[in-house]
C-alpha cells in the first residue's frame, strides 16, 4: 500500500497554498517533496498528518483516510524544533513515547539504543536547552522515530548538523527505509535529496511542476551538463552556439548545453588553445532541474 494525495487543494481565505496536488508515494520508498519557501510543502505535510483538512481532495494511507486513529503509525520531524527546553532528554523522550501509546518498558530500551547510536548517551539526564543545536536535532529525530512509525515525514532533517552528523543521520534514515518505513523528505540541500530519494516532486506556488522517478526526470530533462577544468580563459564560451548557461567554477567552467554535438564543437574550438585537465559530459543534477523549474518565479 502507499500514501496517496489525490487532487488536494488547501485555501486560506483567498490564498491557495496547495493547488490540485496529486502524488503517490510507494510504500517503503523515500520521496522528496521540494520547493522554495512558501511553495506549499509544510501545508502538505500538515494535511498528511491530519493537522489541517484539505479544502478539496483526499489523502489516504494504506487505502484509508488519515485521522487521529492513525497517529501511532506516523512520525514527524518538523523544521522548527518542538522540544521542551527545561525537560531532561530521557524524560522528554519517555513522555513523547507514552503519547504515542508505547509502554515505558518498551520506550527505555529504544531510547538507549538511539542515544548510543548517535553518540549522545551521556546527555540522557541533561536538559534540552543545555544541548547544542545539532544534538537537539538528534533528539528531535529520535522523538519522531521512537515508536517505529510506518510513515515518516522529515522536514529539513539535517538542519544544524555538521557534516559528520549529517552522515550519521543519513545512515539512520536509510536503515529505517531498509526496514520498510515509507519516508517523505524535504530539504533545501538538493544533493541530499538526490542521494536518498527515488521519487521527487517539485512544488511551485502550490502546484507540482515536476513529479516522478528521479532517474527518469534526469533523462527527460533534455539538456546536457559539460564540465571543463583547465587554465582558461573560458569566457568566450558563454556566447558559443548551443551554450544555454555558463558558470565559472574554481577549476574552470560548468556549461549547460543543448546537445552532445555542442560539446564536440566546443572541444574542437578549444583544442590547442588551452590546457584542459577535464572535459566531461554529466547528467543534469536535481539542483539544475530545480533551478530550471522554480528559478523563473524569481525573474
Amino acid at each position: 500500500m502507499s500514501l496517496e494525495i489525490i487532487e488536494v487543494t488547501k485555501r486560506f481565505g483567498q490564498a491557495t497554498a496547495v493547488d490540485h496536488l496529486t502524488l503517490t508515494v510507494p510504500e517503503g520508498e523515500m520521496f522528496g517533496l521540494l520547493g522554495a519557501n512558501g511553495a506549499g510543502k509544510t501545508t502538505t505535510f500538515r494535511m498528511i498528518l491530519g493537522l489541517l483538512l484539505p479544502t478539496e481532495g483526499v489523502i489516504r494511507w494504506q487505502g484509508e483516510p488519515i485521522d487521529y486513529s492513525k497517529g501511532h503509525l506516523i512520525g514527524y520531524l518538523p523544521e522548527e524544533r518542538g522540544l521542551y527546553p527545561k525537560l531532561k532528554v530521557q524524560e522528554q523522550l519517555l513522555y513523547l513515547g507514552r503519547l504515542r501509546g508505547m509502554k515505558k518498558t518498551d520506550i527505555l530500551p529504544e531510547i538507549d539504543r538511539w542515544l548510543e547510536r548517535f553518540h549522545i548517551r551521556d546527555y540522557a539526564n541533561k536538559r534540552v536547552e543545555e544541548l547544542s543545536k545539532g544534538n537537539q536535532q538528534k533528539i528531535q529525530f529520535i522523538a519522531a522515530v521512537l515508536h517505529r512509525p510506518k510513515l515518516l515525514i522529515l522536514d529539513e532533517p539535517f538542519s544544524g548538523l555538521d557534516p559528520v552528523n549529517v552522515e550519521l543521520l543519513k545512515e539512520a534514515v536509510l536503515d529505517l527505509k531498509r526496514n520498510g518505513t515509507t519516508i517523505v523528505f524535504s530539504s533545501h540541500r538538493m544533493e541530499h535529496v538526490e542521494e536518498l530519494c527515488e521519487h521527487v516532486c517539485i512544488l511551485r506556488r502550490g502546484r507540482a511542476v515536476v513529479a516522478g522517478a528521479l532517474r527518469e526526470l534526469k533523462r527527460s530533462f533534455g539538456k546536457q551538463i559539460l564540465v571543463i577544468q583547465g587554465d582558461g580563459p573560458f569566457e568566450e564560451l558563454a556566447r558559443f552556439p548551443g551554450v544555454l548557461q555558463w558558470k565559472r567554477t574554481a577549476e574552470g567552467v560548468r556549461l549547460q548545453i543543448a546537445n552532445e554535438e555542442t560539446a564536440q564543437a566546443i572541444l574542437g574550438h578549444i583544442a590547442g588553445k588551452v590546457a584542459v585537465r577535464l572535459f566531461a559530459l554529466e547528467e543534469p543534477s536535481l539542483n539544475d532541474i530545480f533551478i530550471e523549474k522554480v528559478g523563473a518565479a524569481y525573474e
